[in-house]
């Protein structure tokens, strides 16, 4: 798949995504900011990447936290995981949350965020009186009712 990317020129010194080893499903993003960021215990924060992505039709972009950040950090994306729609032309910006009990430094070219494509399907809604085959394994169970294995 191709995709086209535009880059904020101030910022061109910290290349596009790629991906990092040929089994990776996913590319790092980066901060694209002038100057370090302190995010405080509790707090978000918009982080801007410098990147114009074009995705395209029938993919949407799906941002993930990074797992060392969180494992290590507690730094997560707060509406985990993003989506950003095929239609969408704006710089991507990632909301990261510390979920830590230390403060947290986001440095010029830190990797704060992953984003991999996702084939997606529309559905046509049709309006029903009436579900069909109801007596399936989990009915109408909702959380947790699949047992505690």
């Amino acid at each position: 798949m191709n995709v086209n990317i535009k880059q904020r020129p101030e910022f061109k010194d910290l290349g596009i995504p790629q991906y990092e080893t040929e089994g990776s499903a996913a590319v790092d993003l980066r901060a694209a900011i002038e100057n370090t960021k302190t995010l405080n215990p509790g707090e978000s924060m918009l982080i801007p990447t410098g990147l114009f992505i074009e995705i395209p039709k029938g993919y949407m972009l799906h941002i993930t936290p990074r797992s060392g950040l969180a494992l290590k950090k507690s730094i997560s994306i707060v509406n985990s995981p993003g989506i950003i729609d095929s239609d969408y032309r704006g710089e991507i910006g990632i909301i990261l949350i510390n979920h830590g009990d230390d403060a947290f430094s986001i440095k010029r070219g830190d990797r704060i965020a992953q984003a991999s494509f996702v084939a997606f399907g529309k559905a046509t809604f049709n309006k029903v009186d009436e579900l069909s085959n109801l007596n399936t394994q989990r009915g109408e169970g909702g959380f947790g009712s699949t047992g505690t294995k």
